[in-house]
């Protein structure tokens, strides 16, 4: 399996690094944008670095990822409208819908995706919808997706608000977790311990929820024995409006 990657910005490179823990750096051929950080990015990554669309469209590739800003997104797909038509497109840009994938691929495999960026150390979460060619015959791209962390299929219709809680959470928990490790340096932790275990308690917090079917309030239950330490930070939560914060961020990322 050979893979482009047009666009090299930040989610870009995170499912370029995602990547490259299961294909090899000859296997990726990367269009960036501006050259001189792309060089310095494939010096450090290995890949093979394409300066030009005409470049990319003659590399032997099976699939080419989309990860470029949304504004000019139409324009630099239709320089690479020569790709052979088994080349499946990915699409991680987000205003760009599957009809208009199509429009520019009509025989191409097609899917659109919105993963975030724990994808580069391939525990992301990663949203995807298939056109209908490639709902025929996923398997190339479920298993390359399958690669960078879990994939989860939905219609079309819902790959915004996935993409919002799965792509803009990383945000959310990244501030929760610094909260929490400011709380225990409050409290005599050195930083760099605080830090440490907060992350491990997030990871061994978040693969419990994964493993246990149902709500997760039923976790939260069982760690909360009445009258105990927990359920008082629990009721300090509340009286803080913490689920409304969540909610209110999740509403507010969505409909941007």
């Amino acid at each position: 399996m050979k893979i482009g990657i047009l666009g090299a910005g930040a989610m870009g490179s995170a499912i370029i690094k995602g990547l490259l823990r299961d294909f090899a750096p000859t296997d990726l051929y990367v269009k960036g944008g501006r050259l001189a950080p792309m060089q310095a990015l494939q010096q450090q990554l290995g890949f093979n670095l394409m300066t030009s669309n005409e470049e990319l469209t003659a590399a032997p590739i099976d699939l080419l990822f989309v990860v470029t800003p949304a504004k000019v997104t139409l324009a630099a797909l239709k320089d690479l409208q020569a790709l052979p038509s088994h080349v499946a497109i990915v699409s991680a840009v987000s205003g760009i819908s599957l009809a208009e994938l199509a429009e520019l691929f009509p025989q191409a495999p097609i899917a659109r995706i919105i993963p975030n960026t724990p994808v580069s150390v391939n525990a992301g979460t990663t949203g995807v919808a298939y056109g209908e060619k490639a709902a025929t015959d996923k398997t190339a791209i479920a298993k390359t997706l399958a690669t960078l962390g879990d994939v989860i299929e939905v219609p079309e219709a819902n790959l915004g608000i996935l993409g919002t809680v799965g792509g803009c959470g990383p945000a959310f928990v990244d501030i929760f977790m610094e909260a929490m490790a400011d709380a225990a340096v409050q409290n005599g932790l050195p930083r760099q311990l605080a830090y440490q275990v907060v992350s491990s308690m997030v990871k061994g917090s978040a693969q419990l929820a994964f493993e246990t079917p149902g709500n997760p309030a039923n976790l939260k239950d069982a760690v909360t024995s009445p009258g105990g330490t927990t359920i008082q930070g629990v009721v300090a939560l509340e009286k803080n409006g913490f689920r409304y914060a969540v909610i209110d961020a999740v509403n507010a990322a969505n409909h941007n």
